[in-house]
């Protein structure tokens, strides 16, 4: 089989899978952000997840990761649900249905298992996340958007509620051309209406990402953010919220995985403010929201229970 059709094929059985858009990027056109990463590292913007410096090389050069690799192939999912808009406790949109690590796993493994059936000795990477790989700079290279002043990956057609993962080969495909445009113009309602003023144009400063402080934080939350948690008790999508392009685009998502769990449909305050272990641990089964850990959910509902 030809590069072309396996190029075609492949894409073709990503909207197959339920994915938004599918881009090919060549690994030797490295993005223009990697000269960001070691200024946004050394800033201490990572705040406490120090796995982004631990493996800092292998972000910043592919080669490290995947020496082999000839192709980055770029998918998006989208998982947009609808919108917090009752008084209730907020949590991220794309937590609220199935863990999205192993449903897209579950995907790029179809697709892999398609790329061997058809080409002989390949070698790939399947990455969800965790790898430690600049997800949006290729993705941008591969076509699919551009990185807004949110610091998220948008799309002229769908807006950025999605997840990226990406498929690394060590045979070439057909690669797409570089999605090349800034079409955030002169919005700034990101930066504007971040209540903890994380944002500056294009950059993230962690250490105030209400996302950040009630997810991957542990212990107390500084004082000077705690008043502006604004009833998010796992993450926060105020920047993607506000995004013109996804008030203009979004749309909510097939994949009935990401769908709003029953579990969380059934909670009010009143049930997420005596929420117990036991509890936690039948509700959050396959959920990112474990992420947090039970002694950081119950922190973040305390912080938002003040009276």
């Amino acid at each position: 089989m030809n590069k072309s059709v396996l190029t075609n094929n492949i894409k073709n059985l990503a909207c197959d899978l339920g994915f938004d858009l599918v881009g090919v990027a060549n690994p030797h056109s490295y993005p223009k952000e990697f000269k960001n990463l070691n200024s946004w590292l050394d800033n201490n913007y990572h705040a406490s997840m120090h796995w982004i410096d631990n493996r800092r090389e292998e972000r910043n050069n592919i080669f490290k990761y995947f020496p082999n690799v000839k192709t980055v192939i770029s998918f998006a999912h989208n998982y947009f649900t609808g919108r917090n808009v009752d008084d209730n406790y907020k949590i991220s949109n794309y937590a609220w249905g199935n863990d999205y690590h192993i449903i897209i796993k579950d995907k790029l493994k179809k697709i892999d298992s398609y790329i061997r059936e058809n080409i002989d000795d390949v070698e790939s990477r399947l990455c969800v996340d965790t790898s430690p790989i600049m997800e949006k700079p290729w993705a941008e290279r591969a076509g699919l958007g551009w990185i807004g002043k949110n610091t998220n990956l948008i799309n002229d057609k769908i807006g950025s509620w999605f997840f990226l993962s990406e498929i690394l080969l060590d045979i070439e495909l057909d690669f797409d051309q570089e999605f090349n445009e800034d079409l955030c113009g002169s919005c700034t309602a990101c930066i504007d209406l971040c209540p903890t003023e994380a944002l500056e144009e294009y950059v993230l400063d962690t250490n105030k990402c209400i996302s950040y402080l009630t997810i991957e934080h542990r212990g107390e939350i500084d004082k000077s953010y705690q008043n502006n948690l604004n009833d998010w008790i796992y993450g926060c999508d105020i920047c993607q919220e506000v995004c013109p392009w996804n008030i203009k685009f979004e749309r909510n998502t097939k994949e009935h995985n990401f769908l709003k769990r029953k579990d969380f449909e059934l909670m009010d305050r009143e049930d997420w403010n005596s929420i117990n272990k036991e509890q936690y641990q039948t509700i959050m089964k396959k959920s990112a929201i474990k992420r947090t850990k039970f002694d950081g959910l119950i922190r973040n509902i305390k912080l938002n229970n003040k009276t």
